[in-house]
This record gives C-alpha cells, structure tokens and sequence, in this order.
C-alpha cells in the first residue's frame, strides 16, 4: 500500500534520512525502534508528506503521491503525533469534529463504535463529556488514537502512541490496535517504540533507524 523509495533528507547540517526505502504492506504491523535522534520521527513525518524530502518518493498504490492527491493520502495514511494538542470543547465534539471536512465526506460519527473501544480499554461513556482541555496527556494519546481510528484510514503511523499511558493501559490500547489492523486486510501500522518488549508485542516485523538509514532487525 505505502512505500518509500530513496528518501533524502539533511538538516542542520546532518543526513536526516540517508537513503531510505520502506514498504508498508496491508497486515503489516511494524515496529520502528531506534536511539533518540536516530530519525524515526523523520520517517514518519517524511512517509505521511508532512515535511519536504530533498530526494526520493512516497507512493501509494504504486502510484507517486503529488501534491493534489495528498489531501486525499493523509485520509488514508495518518500521522499520529506524540503529543496531541488539546482542542476547546467535550472529547465527544473533538471527536466528531473531522466529519466536518471535505475529504471525509461520505463518513459518519459513530458513538457507539466510540463506545465499544472505550470499553475495550476501560474508559466510562462519561469520558466524552469531559473537557479535552482538561484532559491528561495519556488522556489526549487516547483521544487522537480513537480520532484516528474512526476514519477507516489504511495505515497508521504512530510516534509512540502509548508513552503517556501506564503500563496497564498501554497493554490495553496495545490490544486494541493490534486487533484493529486484524480485524480488516486493508491496515496496517508503523509504531515507534524504545521498549523493546512492546515491539515484541505489537509487531510482525522490526525495524530499526541508526543515523538516518534504516535496517530490518
């Protein structure tokens, strides 16, 4: 589905990404591991066209990602930042509020399905009345997971999505997102990790950054 062809990229005066090709493959499950500054946020950001490259091509379907198909990519291919902002307003209208867009025309809110993840990881209905500025910041990870997760996209791209949370609530939405990607053929996921017993968890394969070049562990 997602691949990646000879990404370039320096800043600061340093090879940011050194030549890296990646294919993202529906069921995939991958664990991006690595040292701090190795570049895999980089990679990430790079694979969701967030940020320039110097050299190199996303594509989707085997088709290059230009710039008038990218509102429609980032439907299908979501970066899930570390640390979400918060937003004004109850969890429940921060999670209807991408319904409002264009490029998710067609797609419903559902409280529901809200409903049923939240009780697969242990949070009350209530928790969609509170005030996401009031939120923690396991709080907000959870939230831009379940925000994310509502639009059916086809590939997550997640900067240690579970960093915030304890360990027993980061087994939990483990759990969750690893049955999300088996529950259809056409997801898959990338996720940053320094644990290395959760890439074991979560993952069917890993991989791993070392200076801006990628090698499969």
């Amino acid at each position: 589905m997602l691949q990646a062809l000879n990404l370039t990229r320096t800043g600061g005066g340093k090879t940011l990404l050194d030549d890296v090709s990646v294919s993202v493959t529906a069921g995939d499950r991958v664990a991006l591991i690595g040292t701090s500054g190795s570049g895999k946020t980089v990679l990430l950001r790079a694979l969701a066209m967030l940020d320039p490259i110097d050299q190199g091509s996303v594509k989707w379907n085997e088709i290059d990602v230009t710039d008038a198909r990218v509102p429609e990519f980032r439907s299908r291919v979501m970066y899930l930042h570390q640390q979400p902002g918060s937003r004004e307003g109850t969890i429940e209208s921060v999670l209807r509020e991408p319904f409002k867009l264009r490029v998710h025309q067609g797609k419903t809110f559902s409280r529901e399905q809200i409903i049923q993840w939240l009780e697969r990881i242990g949070k009350p209905e209530s928790f969609l009345n509170q005030s996401h500025l009031d939120a923690s910041g396991g709080e907000s990870q959870i939230v831009a997971l379940l925000r994310a997760m509502q639009l059916d996209p086809s590939v997550l791209l997640l900067d240690e999505p579970t960093s915030a949370l304890d360990a027993e609530m980061s087994l939990k939405v483990e759990s969750l997102l690893v049955d999300w990607v088996r529950e259809i053929d056409a997801r898959a996921f990338v996720w940053i990790t320094h644990d290395s017993q959760q890439a074991g968890r979560v993952s069917s394969r890993t991989v791993r950054m070392t200076d801006g070049k990628l090698e499969t562990v």
